[in-house]
């Protein structure tokens, strides 16, 4: 795997990173395993190095801590790492998931980084997940491009409404089968366009237009 050459980390079961990408679709489908016991073990571990990142890095009492660690590694934040890692092109997807856009599915997505760092955990040790953390995902906490892992949606109204303004969301196009379409949305303020985003639904590719605006309104 890319990442995983760029930290000079050599593999000792590949097995486990093979499960680590499988849904459960494809798992059922050839009689495999799933990666839902490594997603599992992924998630407590990701929850204790979350933890003392927080904890040596921000001087904020428990209830904010706690708060900022939910933010970090929910569903969402997970979703984003992992897109941004391209983990989703290593997925291995049953035919109907594949074609109904599973590779973007934000559940699936988010599943599969707690699946790989579970992998990672397994095969390397609780220090090397601490380094490839530290290389990828921490600098984009500390960078602020992970400012809200929210609905942009929301974020974007409250924007507007501080100024009075109007907003309006519009599906400009759409692309693909029926059963795998790709939408494209824009979001106008005042009638100016700000934000284009794309997505497999309409209201993904809403919020995609949202956080677009976002960048321009406000800095992330």
């Amino acid at each position: 795997m890319k990442i995983l050459d760029e930290l000079q980390i050599e593999i000792k079961n590949q097995k486990l990173f093979d499960i680590a990408f499988t849904h459960t679709s494809y798992a059922n489908e050839h009689g495999l395993k799933s990666y839902e016991r490594l997603e599992y073990l992924g998630d407590a571990v990701l929850e204790l190095v979350m933890s003392e990142y927080l904890y040596k890095n921000m001087d904020k009492e428990e209830g904010d801590m706690t708060k900022l660690r939910a933010h970090y590694v929910c569903e969402a934040a997970l979703y984003e790492y992992s897109l941004k890692l391209k983990l989703n092109e290593y997925l291995k997807l049953g035919h109907g998931e594949e074609e109904n856009g599973g590779r973007m599915r934000r559940a699936i997505v988010a599943d599969i980084f707690e699946a790989f760092i579970g992998a990672l955990y397994l095969d390397q040790g609780l220090p090397v997940v601490q380094k490839f953390m530290k290389h990828y995902i921490f600098p984009m906490i500390e960078k602020g491009e992970i400012i809200s892992f929210q609905d942009y949606k929301s974020l974007l109204q409250e924007l507007v409404q501080t100024d009075r303004r109007s907003l309006e969301y519009q599906i400009v196009h759409e692309e693909g089968p029926a059963h795998n379409k790709t939408f494209t949305a824009e979001v106008r303020i005042d009638g100016i366009l700000y934000g284009v985003g794309s997505a497999r639904s309409k209201k993904e590719a809403e919020m995609e237009a949202a956080k677009d605006a976002l960048k321009k309104c406000v800095k992330l």
